[in-house]
C-alpha cells in the first residue's frame, strides 16, 4: 500500500531510459517542509521511499504518512517494507500525526499504511482516529486515505472510511494475471468489491496500478473496464521500479507516449480523472483529485 521508491542504478537490472531521471527537489515551499521534517523527526512516506515527486507535492502542500508501524503482515514481490509480525501499534499515533500535519502546514495529506491482518480490525479504529483527530485540528485540511485490502471484513471498511476523509484510495497494483506474483496474498476480484462498497457508501473512489511489470496492453484496458464498471473515480499509472535485487524484476519500461494513451483510454472508459507517467506514484497531484 505504500509508495515506490526511486531506486539506485546498482539496484536495476535494466538500464534506465532518459524519461525516469529525476530532479533535485527545489524551492521555498518545500525548503520549510523540509527543516520542520528535519526538526522534528517526522516520518513521511514521500521521503523514507525516496519519491520522485517529493518537491513537487510538498511545494504544493501536500505529503503521505504511514500509520500502523512499518512491518506488513503481506509479502508482495514489488514492495520493500518488511514482512513479518508486527509490533503492537501505537494508540497515540493519531494525535501525533495530527499535530504533525498541524505542525508542516500540510493543505492534503494522504494517510497510508502496512497491512495488519493479524487485527481483529484490521487497524480501522486507528485509521478512524487519525482523520477524525487530524480533521479537528486542521479543518481546513483535506484527506486522502490510502486504505489495504481488509480481507472482506466489511465492518472494518466501512469504520476506516467513515471518519470524514474527502478521498478514499486502495491501489490494485497491477493486472489480473500477475496477481499470484505481484500479491499473492491479495484478490483481484475483492479489491474490485471493496472499491464497489466505498463508491457505494458515498466516497470517492481512486485506485493506482504499476506497469512495466510484464501485463499485456489488453490486460491494463481491461483493467480500466473493471474499475469503472465498479466505481472507480480516479486512477493513477506509474512505472514499477525494482527496489532491491531481490524483488520482481522490471519487465518493460513503458514509454512516456503510451502513458499519455492509457491517460486517454481511461477517460474514455468512463474513469473521472487519470494520472498516467513514468514517474507518477499514488499521491502524485493528490490535492487536484478532491473536486474530481
Amino acid at each position: 500500500m505504500i509508495e515506490l521508491p526511486v531506486i539506485s542504478q546498482e539496484a536495476t537490472r535494466r538500464k534506465k531510459p532518459d524519461w525516469l531521471r529525476v530532479k533535485l527537489p527545489v524551492g521555498k515551499e518545500y525548503a520549510k517542509v523540509r527543516k520542520l521534517v528535519d526538526e522534528h523527526k517526522l516520518h513521511t512516506i514521500c521521503e523514507s521511499g525516496n519519491c520522485p515527486n517529493m518537491g513537487e507535492c510538498w511545494g504544493a502542500g501536500t505529503a503521505t504518512f504511514m500509520i500502523l508501524g512499518n512491518v506488513c503482515t503481506r509479502s508482495c514481490s514489488f514492495c520493500a517494507v518488511a514482512t513479518g509480525r508486527p509490533p503492537e501499534y501505537d494508540t497515540d499515533e493519531p494525535r501525533r500525526v495530527a499535530e504533525a500535519i498541524k505542525l508542516m502546514g500540510v493543505k492534503h495529506a494522504v494517510l497510508t499504511s502496512v497491512n495488519r491482518d493479524e487485527l481483529k480490525d484490521k487497524g480501522a479504529e486507528i485509521w478512524y482516529q487519525t482523520v477524525v483527530q487530524t480533521k479537528e485540528l486542521s479543518p481546513e485540511t483535506t484527506i486522502e486515505t490510502l486504505i489495504p485490502d481488509v480481507k472482506s471484513n466489511w465492518d472494518a471498511l466501512y469504520r476506516m472510511i467513515s471518519a470524514g476523509q474527502e478521498v478514499v484510495s486502495h491501489n490494485m497494483e497491477t493486472v489480473e494475471s500477475l496477481y499470484r506474483r505481484v500479491r499473492p496474498q491479495a484478490k483481484y476480484a475483492r479489491s474490485l468489491e471493496q472499491t464497489k462498497l466505498t463508491k457505494e457508501f458515498g466516497k470517492r473512489t481512486k485506485t493506482g496500478m504499476m506497469l512495466g511489470l510484464g501485463e499485456k496492453k489488453e490486460e491494463v484496458l481491461k483493467a480500466m473496464d473493471d474499475l469503472a464498471a465498479h466505481g472507480c473515480d480516479i486512477l493513477t499509472l506509474g512505472q514499477y521500479l525494482q527496489p532491491t535485487k531481490m524483488h520482481i524484476e522490471v519487465a518493460e519500461f513503458i514509454h512516456p507516449d503510451l502513458f499519455a494513451e492509457y491517460r486517454e483510454e481511461g477517460l474514455a472508459r468512463g474513469l473521472k480523472y487519470v494520472e498516467s507517467g513514468p514517474l507518477v506514484r499514488s499521491s502524485y497531484h493528490a490535492e487536484r483529485h478532491v473536486n474530481v
